[in-house]
């Protein structure tokens, strides 16, 4: 033990000695390791154990595809779920309907988002409550109205009512009802995305709602599939307007979704880490070969003076040990800042937001094993390497000559080579993320997003129930919120929120019977007069319909120009009709003037604006009076002065002067934000920005690495190098000696490197949806590349061509 400590306080004293070489070599795991140890703590948060639910592995969604293969949840009505519970696939089904409810009982009300579901949704899921219960079969009593009980998620608790930990028993009011509060969940209960209170549902309710299902014991996905295709085949029939036509029964993981659009990015972005991590490994290996080269005459006096070979492989594994240790503790600490930083980058739609991402247990296990095998990395084979000199040699001559073996200079130059070639593979795929996320910045919106904002606007339950009521509610609404001293303009719009906006749904063209009725599909958007204005989208051709004609339920409707090119190129699109067979009247959620399914005038052609996300191309759409069909509330699109944030609370307070129990959605964003907020833009900033930063953090660590190896190798020819120039030798021979002792290894990186490039960059760029592959990025990164080696030795060449010879030779 006491010889321990003399080791380990003899490392200090080295690595305070070197301050340079300790630092480069801690820095060089601390990033790696932080930056695995950050990405892999997304992983496994998101894609690995993102649900805390029992039985996670039976739990899945009951979702269906269409005849074009999209994805959709099946939504059942309340008594259907009695057919579902009797399949034989299920133990049990959880279900969920979102609505949007308000906490009243204040002088502002708050909005709130309510899930409901049956007695069999919590005991499903399997997740005890945080304090008090959970909703169970007694909440929701067969045939009876549900008990007016509540279960507050973790995250409203803390908000509304400051973590009370007295709060179960109390009462709360939800559209002015007084309901019993009797459980809080934990914090990351993930059931509902932005779900603030769960309410019990009973199972006859009609309003019904989608289905996650547990299959029983041994029945596979596909077993399920096939036993639930001709009940779901009947109850289209029952409801078809819930049902696509041509539809196929597939039930997913609930972790499919997530996986689709997150999986392939996380685990590249891991790969990305795991090559820095690649990269500073190899550069710490360099380092210590080379100081362990530097010191073989310290290794040879202590042999002499009696020293074991297993002392000084001992020494050595102390001093990399210590090296890896603390590397290991700085990459942690980095760890929870990068983590911080991914978390915040990340598409907030892309993963239920309750979802549990830290630095867990099973990622520190990770990393303490990974420095475990660092320092045996590290620090095994130069002790192996250098414990053994020759005593009689070194102590005849300065460690200046001291003799690297070929294997040695090989095992160098193949480090050098990979990590040329990773950082490499780095800087291409950077590039080709940041051209992407540039091209995705550039992409014409065709309306301006800036400075305005868009207000949700809910309604309560059977409230507006007629046509005439709900159109005069809802424009009311609209002229309260326009005569505010910022606001410009104003428009209502039921779902024409750029850049994803619109109702994908099948319409007809008088007079031109459509090849595929399925295939003819168009974006049917629902807006005022004063939409295209707001947004400031220009009318091509024909007119707007004026408010008077609105209020009188016209069927007259706008299209865009991809619909006008692509069913009449010729231009004539004017003056013929269409129509929307789904439009009817459903009330009270839906309401719709007379006719709505039938023939509608087109009046006008306005400009095209993204309405499939700002990746893709903009889709035919058609532009209905929003009077001509109403859902269970609509948005208000404002445009400011000032800054949208400037305008929400004013907003609020104006609404709740028209109606106090008026809520608006809690979250309010403006388009810009919106854009934001986009999977493809926030998914390209992840990707361009991190690999950004890792590919600096790259080059940085293989120009120390190359500036290492390139240093050691003129340490070991001094003597050579002195001769010569007492020869003769001019500087420009010595300087060219130099780089060619570098030159082969940084090109066999870089071939390497391009070979790898290629099909990286064809990934990304199908991720960004960015189909242009430029190869000028890939040279441009390859003659950086080329550049910072060139620096990197340059600087150790200088000082082999400033060597004294006779002072050199004289050492000797």
């Amino acid at each position: 033990m006491p010889s321990l400590l003399q080791d380990f306080r003899y490392s200090l004293r080295q690595l305070a000695t070197n301050p340079g070489f300790a630092l480069t070599a801690i820095l060089s795991l601390a990033l790696g390791i932080g930056a695995t140890v950050a990405v892999f703590s997304v992983i496994y948060g998101v894609l690995i154990n993102p649900f805390p639910y029992r039985d996670i592995d039976r739990i899945a969604n009951l979702s269906i595809r269409g005849p074009q293969g999209n994805l959709f949840d099946a939504w059942f009505t309340g008594p259907q779920f009695r057919d579902l519970q009797k399949a034989h696939a299920f133990g049990s089904i959880a279900t969920w309907n979102r609505r949007e409810l308000t906490v009243t009982g204040h002088d502002v009300p708050e909005d709130v988002v309510a899930f409901f579901g049956i007695g069999d949704t919590f005991p499903t899921l399997g997740v005890p409550a945080l304090l008090g219960r959970n909703l169970g079969p007694s909440d929701s009593p067969d045939g009876q109205e549900p008990q007016p009980v509540v279960m507050l998620h973790y995250r409203f608790w803390q908000r509304h009512f400051n973590g009370d930990p007295t709060i179960i028993g109390k009462s709360m009011q939800l559209n002015h009802k007084s309901y019993t509060i009797v459980g809080v969940t934990p914090p990351n209960f993930t059931w509902g995305w932005g779900a603030d209170v769960y309410l019990p549902q009973e199972i006859n309710n009609e309003q019904g709602g989608g289905v996650v299902v547990k299959l029983r014991p041994g029945v596979s996905l596909a077993a399920a599939d096939a036993e639930l295709q001709p009940l779901l085949q009947r109850l289209a029939e029952e409801r078809p307007r819930s049902f696509p036509e041509r539809f196929k029964v597939d039930i997913l993981p609930l972790t499919f979704e997530v996986r689709q659009n997150m999986g392939g990015m996380l685990y590249f972005l891991f790969a990305a880490v795991a090559m820095l991590l690649a990269i500073g490994c190899s550069n710490v290996s360099i380092l210590l070969l080379a100081r362990g080269a530097a010191r073989q005459h310290e290794f040879a006096v202590r042999s002499a003076v009696g020293a074991s070979g297993l002392r000084i492989i001992r020494q050595l594994l102390v001093e990399s040990l210590l090296l890896a240790l603390t590397g290991t503790g700085l990459g942690i600490l980095l760890a929870y800042q990068l983590l911080a930083l991914i978390v915040t980058w990340m598409p907030r739609s892309m993963f239920p937001p309750d979802v549990a991402i830290s630095i867990n247990l099973p990622v520190l296990l990770f990393s303490a094993g990974l420095a475990f095998l660092t320092a045996l990395l590290f620090g095994l084979f130069p002790a192996l390497q250098m414990a053994k000199p020759e005593i009689n040699q070194l102590m005849q001559s300065s460690s200046k000559r001291a003799a690297g073996s070929v294997h040695g200079r090989r095992l160098h130059g193949l480090l050098i080579a990979g990590q040329i070639a990773l950082t490499l593979l780095l800087l291409a795929a950077a590039g080709t993320a940041v051209e992407g996320f540039v091209h995705l910045m550039r992409v014409p919106l065709g309306y301006d997003p800036h400075n305005v904002v868009v207000i949700g606007i809910p309604l309560h339950e059977n409230s507006m129930t007629t046509w005439e009521a709900r159109a005069n509610y809802f424009e009311q609404l609209r002229t309260s919120v326009a005569q505010l001293p910022d606001v410009v303009s104003t428009a209502v719009s039921t779902n024409g929120i750029p850049p994803n906006s619109g109702w994908e749904q099948q319409f007809e063209l008088l007079g031109k019977p459509a090849v595929s009725p399925a295939a003819q599909t168009a974006m049917i958007e629902f807006v005022d007069p004063g939409y295209f204005r707001t947004l400031h989208v220009p009318l091509m051709e024909g007119r707007i319909w004026d408010p008077a004609e609105a209020a009188h339920g016209a069927l007259l409707v706008l299209v865009n120009q991809s619909l006008a090119r692509l069913y009449y190129p010729n231009g004539d699109i004017m003056g013929h009709s269409l129509k929307v067979p789904i439009l009817k009247n459903e009330p009270p959620y839906v309401v719709s003037v007379p006719g709505a399914d039938g023939w509608m005038q087109v009046i006008g052609i306005v400009g095209d604006a993204l309405n499939d996300g700002i990746d893709r191309p903009v889709k035919p759409a058609i532009f209905v009076p929003y009077r001509t069909q109403m859902w269970m509330g609509t948005q208000i699109l404002v445009r400011s002065r000032a800054a949208p944030e400037s305008i929400f609370q004013s907003v609020r307070k104006q609404l709740s002067s028209i109606n106090p129990d008026q809520q608006i959605y809690s979250q309010m964003d403006d388009l810009e934000t919106r854009i934001k907020h986009e999977r493809a833009w926030a998914r390209g900033r992840l990707i361009s920005g991190l690999f950004a930063g890792f590919s600096i953090l790259a080059l940085a660590l293989s120009a120390v690495g190359l500036y290492s190896v390139v240093s050691y190798s003129v340490a070991q020819r001094t003597n050579e190098l002195s001769i010569r120039m007492a020869l003769g030798a001019r500087r420009s021979h010595v300087l060219k000696i130099v780089m060619v002792s570098a030159g082969m290894s940084v090109s066999l990186g870089v071939a390497a490197g391009l070979v790898l490039t290629v099909g990286v960059n064809r990934v990304i760029s199908g991720w960004l949806g960015n189909t242009t592959n430029h190869p000028l990025t890939v040279l441009g990164v390859s003659f950086l590349l080329l550049l910072v080696a060139a620096i990197a030795c340059l600087v150790p060449a200088r000082r082999a061509f400033s060597i004294d010879p006779v002072t050199a030779l004289r050492c000797e």
